[in-house]
């Protein structure tokens, strides 16, 4: 399979940034939760897995999506530099499930060569269940995310899901999976 350029979009959480690791090192350092690492991550819903109290998981997540800058989230290795080959090549299209644009918006434009950032196109729908819309209506035909349900209602909608690999998401699915970015750059006929 080779994909074009312009026909793939991404999520934002858990495929571009590595918010999973973020997570674990704030409830690490700002509260004290150490015991646990990625491979305790085995459900999308944190507290389902991990014993921590739905507050504080919930209080977590709101500080790295109203602060992605100041809560230090990293890219995913690699995700830079594939995503700079790929808009020197295409208009690129993120689709998060994030309510707010900006924190992730000013991530992106802090962490990425401008060029590259003025390429990205952000789109903040705040809802997991909706993307399908979205991503028609960019008219993409390929998308890769790391919430297994999202990529089997894509799959259902007539769009090609590629699953970003985590711990969570492993073994909740019969669908094609990426394991880095290097295999997605490895998808994409440059």
């Amino acid at each position: 399979m080779k994909i074009l350029p312009h026909q793939i979009g991404f999520d934002f959480d858990g495929v571009i940034a590595d918010t999973a690791s973020a997570f674990i090192r704030l409830a690490c350092e700002e509260y004290g939760y150490c015991s646990f690492t990625l491979a305790d991550i085995t459900s999308f819903h944190v507290e389902d897995c991990l014993d921590m109290p739905m507050p504080l998981v919930t209080r977590i997540f709101t500080d790295i999506l109203e602060d992605s800058l100041g809560t230090g989230l990293k890219p995913m290795p690699g995700a830079i530099e594939v995503l700079s080959q790929l808009a020197a090549a295409a208009p690129v299209t993120v689709i998060t499930a994030r309510p707010l644009l900006q924190p992730a918006r000013d991530w992106i434009d802090t962490l990425f060569p401008r060029q590259v950032s003025r390429a990205i196109t952000l789109i903040a729908m705040g809802d997991h269940d909706d993307k399908a819309r979205y991503i028609h209506g960019h008219g993409l035909s390929y998308f890769v995310d790391d919430r297994a349900e999202t990529c089997r209602q894509l799959a259902a909608d007539n769009i090609t899901p590629l699953v970003f690999s985590q711990p969570w998401n492993r073994h909740r699915h019969e669908l094609r999976t990426v394991s880095d970015w290097q295999e997605i750059r490895q998808l994409i006929a440059f």
